[in-house]
């Protein structure tokens, strides 16, 4: 027999779950503050009420309500959104999680008509379909978001089409290319991100309402009713997955990892053309040191660069999870809403810092081209001899040649007379010279995705009318 000090027999059960149903015992405080979620996933406050109002419509078509009471209920629930949009919602203790709390404040609200409104319902569906209403709704402002950034890229791009700039493979110089070619590729990425995103939607928006708490809804409510109110585009299978499949949270924190990812491979990019002084970042997105007075840190490149590494957490942490989980609903799942709500907000955030930063730093076109170097039209010089018919395999060797005996003479490779040059092979005429030229390289570079300008400009209005889809979508 428990004591009066026992902590278990010295907390209220509060809320719904009062002592005196299935429990005579109080909670452990300690235990109830461990189980709550109200927390974080009151967050989802506009969702709850929106699927109540939709299952009040739904339960009074089937005779659980009157459509006197269908419409006191959702007064009652009007007036609850009412509050929470004007931040005057007070929670109060034993508010276990959001659909508990709304439950609470209608109850007080409209009298004890609003326990008929959780009749036949779970929260383990009621959660599903909050979780998915509101992971809906945040995807889609997250296109929009990469809307602005493709289409901000893009124009910006479009301003700097003239800059050259020294393109690297392994971090050595490799060839000539635009600076808007490579901004560019970047936002090939970001595009292919927005794609698989646009892709997750329609699997997330599956209406999970009905299935109650494993088995389905024992007065046969209309879940394609329930879809259509709430705006899904149907309704999910079979009611055991529908109250445990988490697997659209899977995805997205899977997807923003990679769209991290693909940031944090920009930001390397300006850190270290930054540090060469060949793109200037704007003072604000930039930092001092505590020490040193000279010191314009690119913080904001930095911590894009950093959030991947905790995004690759996030959903390898909630993949761990899931794996060991039986059917059905366990309250491991309550924990897939922290890293997603923190998924939501990072992207936004990452996405907002981004944009800031491309469309305020400015490329240094002088640095720029001093980063370019002869050796880098190496191939151009192998191409010059296979235009005269030679196969690229024997011009490579002889390219190579010749940047082996500007480096043996430790001169430039474009400072080689004619004669060296024909020494080496007699097919070399006087037009080789031309080939030291970073313009005409790049120009070469013609066909589709390349940096001739044309091919840039291609890629920048593609993009702008990839951005508008977004937009509009």
């Amino acid at each position: 027999m428990s004591s009066s000090s026992d902590p278990a027999s010295s907390g209220a059960r509060g809320g719904l779950f009062a002592t005196g149903g299935r429990f005579s015992g109080a909670t452990d405080p300690i235990m109830e503050k461990f189980n709550e979620s109200i927390n974080f996933d009151k967050r989802m406050w506009s969702q709850d009420l929106r699927g109540s109002i939709a299952y009040a419509k739904a339960t009074q078509k089937v005779g659980i309500l009157t459509e006197e009471e269908r419409d006191t209920i959702i007064s009652g629930l009007e007036k609850v959104k009412e509050e929470w949009a004007a931040g005057t919602f007070e929670l109060k203790p034993g508010d276990e999680d959001i659909h508990t709390a709304n439950e609470r404040r209608l109850t007080e609200i409209i009298g004890p008509l609003g326990g008929k409104l959780h009749t036949g319902r779970s929260r383990n569906d009621q959660v599903a379909t909050d979780t998915r209403l509101w992971i809906v709704e945040a995807e889609r402002d997250i296109l929009k978001d990469i809307a602005t950034l493709l289409g901000a890229s893009a124009e910006f791009a479009r301003e700097h089409i003239d800059v050259l700039m020294a393109g690297y493979t392994h971090l050595q110089p490799a060839q000539p290319i635009r600076f808007a070619h490579w901004l560019m590729s970047h936002m090939a990425a970001i595009q292919r991100d927005a794609q698989r995103l646009m892709e997750m939607i329609p699997r997330a928006n599956q209406c999970p309402l009905g299935s109650g708490a494993l088995a389905g809804n024992a007065f046969g409510v209309d879940r394609e009713f329930l879809a259509k109110e709430l705006g899904f585009d149907g309704v999910t299978s079979n009611s055991l997955d529908s109250v445990c499949d988490r697997d659209f949270v899977v995805e997205f924190l899977m997807w923003h990892s990679l769209l991290l990812t693909h940031l944090s491979q920009m930001a390397e990019d300006l850190i270290i053309n930054n540090m060469l002084k060949c793109v200037d970042m704007a003072d604000a997105y930039a930092t001092g040191s505590s020490l040193m007075p000279q010191k314009k840190n690119p913080d904001a490149l930095e911590l894009l660069r950093g959030k991947a590494g905790v995004a690759l957490g996030r959903s390898v942490g909630l993949m761990a999870t899931l794996k060991g989980l039986p059917r059905a609903y366990n309250k491991d799942l309550q924990e897939d809403k922290v890293p997603l709500f923190a998924a939501v907000d990072t992207v936004k955030d990452c996405l907002a810092i981004a944009t800031g930063v491309i469309v305020t730093m400015k490329p240094n076109p002088k640095m720029l081209l001093k980063a370019l170097c002869p050796e880098m039209l190496a191939t151009d010089l192998a191409d010059y001899l296979v235009r005269k018919g030679v196969p690229f395999r024997e011009t490579h060797h002889i390219s190579g040649a010749c940047v082996r005996l500007a480096e043996e003479q430790d001169v430039s490779i474009d400072t080689l007379t004619l004669q060296q040059l024909q020494e080496i092979d007699a097919r070399f005429e006087e037009d080789v010279l031309k080939v030291w030229n970073y313009e005409e390289s790049v120009e070469r570079k013609s066909s589709i995705g390349g940096t001739a300008k044309s091919r840039v400009l291609e890629q920048i209005d593609q993009c702008v009318a990839f951005a508008q889809l977004l937009s509009n979508a």
